[in-house]
């Protein structure tokens, strides 16, 4: 059955920061295990904690430019462009250019904080 998603709920998140998660689908918004979808608005010097996730992260973006930090290499992701982070790899997100970013985060399975495993 089809389920309409009127609008997105905001959920707080880590960070030095304070950044803007609004939650399309997922555990929060229309309980949906299997996967969540979310627009990220991140402000410039934005930087979370690392984590090792048990879900994989598919990142698209669509305004500014996400850095990517996993184990062996850091990634700069810009408009236009899109990196996959597989579950179970280590990874730092953070916006450190001076205009943010925007982008759209899918997880499979959805994010859930019991999944995340931030570093202390």
């Amino acid at each position: 059955m089809a389920k309409f998603i009127d609008q997105p709920i905001v959920i707080e998140a880590a960070g030095n920061k304070p950044k803007i998660i609004e939650e399309y689908i997922g555990t929060v918004n229309s309980d949906t295990a299997e996967v969540s979808l979310a627009r990220m608005k991140s402000p410039a010097g934005w930087l979370e904690p690392g984590q090792t996730p048990e879900f994989s992260e598919y990142s698209v973006v669509l305004r500014g430019m996400l850095q990517v930090k996993t184990a062996n290499r850091i990634y700069e992701v810009r408009a236009g462009q899109a990196i996959i982070v597989e579950a179970g790899e280590w990874v730092q997100y953070s916006t450190p250019a001076e205009d943010g970013a925007e982008y759209i985060a899918v997880c499979l399975p959805a994010f859930t904080a019991a999944l995340v495993h931030r570093d202390k």
